[in-house]
């Protein structure tokens, strides 16, 4: 991937290799890791607080958390939520997992950063993922809270005088225009200066409060060929695959792969995936084994039908990417 610290595209290659050696042709890349439901927003595109009370008050276990990554034996983890940090634990589940060479990033809406961020030491391998859905008025809108997109900002600022890795993670609906999308990409790219930047289509999430402004397929490839137009796309450092980045434009069309990017929550290994929830097992080997994978992706499942999501996609991209000289020198260079 892009602007992903050299090293770790290493590792990530030799995971890869070892997965082709073995001849495994299911394994996870990285895994959601989802070690609470609560959160301290209600943000319109997401439902998760719509869980019952009770299971908005549960915390994962250290040991819950970490076994689980090490039972599947995914080179990274991302920690989401709900509110990651809500958990009275979550840097012990963070440190954790660093301890077992594991790449980590913390998703974070940061509103709880500065009251946290002692609990948290900078390591090479760790990264705030904090969420930045477009400049002020979006942003403030996306997450239902007046003054969330100057708590975000101003905690990256912090995490970054702290000598903290600092990413983004930006979800685009049918609201914004491809002007939104420059303007808080440049916004992050060349004034803020995060070390990277995720970006993806909303997707149809089935709890959301507002099931109006998803982006469909063609909207999607239109916004983003728009977007990434004259030579921005090279400029900014996003944490994408070219490959992935081609996917969102249009120009290449790819079969979702659920199984790379699995979620473990409180409820267990979530079938499919992350946007999906058929149900769900206690162990990873179930969720592997017992899942009918050739059923779901565009053209299969009438829920997949306009998800061009990170999670089901980027795998592929990533996948294509490391089977193919050309494209990893292109990922190298980009």
């Amino acid at each position: 991937m892009p602007h992903m610290p050299f090293r770790q595209s290493v590792r990530l290659g030799q995971y890869l290799a070892k997965q082709k050696l073995l001849r495994r042709d299911k394994f996870p890349l990285l895994v959601e890791l989802e070690p609470l439901f609560a959160c301290n927003l209600a943000c319109v595109g997401c439902g998760k607080i719509q869980e019952p009370a009770a299971t908005l008050k549960q915390r994962m276990p250290v040991e819950q958390a970490v076994a689980a990554i090490e039972e599947c034996g995914a080179p990274m983890v991302s920690i989401a939520g709900g509110e990651p940090l809500m958990h009275p634990k979550i840097h012990e589940i963070v440190q954790q997992l660093l301890d077992r060479k594991k790449i980590v990033f913390l998703c974070t809406n940061a509103l709880l950063m500065e009251r946290h961020i002692d609990k948290f030491t900078p390591h090479r391998d760790f990264a705030w993922m904090v969420h930045v859905d477009g400049m002020k008025e979006r942003h403030d809108a996306s997450v239902s809270k007046e003054g969330g997109f100057e708590a975000a900002i101003a905690a990256i600022k912090l995490a970054q005088s702290r000598g903290f890795r600092v990413m983004t993670n930006t979800t685009v609906f049918n609201s914004d225009s491809p002007q939104d999308v420059i303007d808080v990409l440049d916004y992050l790219n060349d004034e803020i200066k995060v070390d990277n930047m995720q970006i993806a289509p909303g997707y149809a999430y089935w709890k959301a409060p507002d099931q109006e402004g998803f982006l469909g397929v063609e909207e999607t490839r239109a916004l983003f060929s728009k977007a990434f137009g004259q030579g921005r796309r090279k400029k900014w450092r996003l944490n994408h695959s070219p490959l992935f980045l081609d996917f969102l434009e249009g120009k290449v069309d790819y079969e979702c792969t659920p199984w790379a990017i699995p979620s473990y929550s409180l409820k267990g290994w979530q079938r499919p995936c992350y946007l999906l929830d058929d149900g769900w097992v206690s162990t990873y080997q179930e969720l592997i084994e017992d899942t009918d994978w050739e059923a779901f992706g565009r053209g299969k499942d009438e829920r997949c039908a306009n998800c061009m999501a990170h999670c089901g996609y980027e795998p592929t991209a990533v996948i294509a990417t490391m089977g193919s000289l050309k494209e990893t020198i292109r990922a190298a260079v980009a």
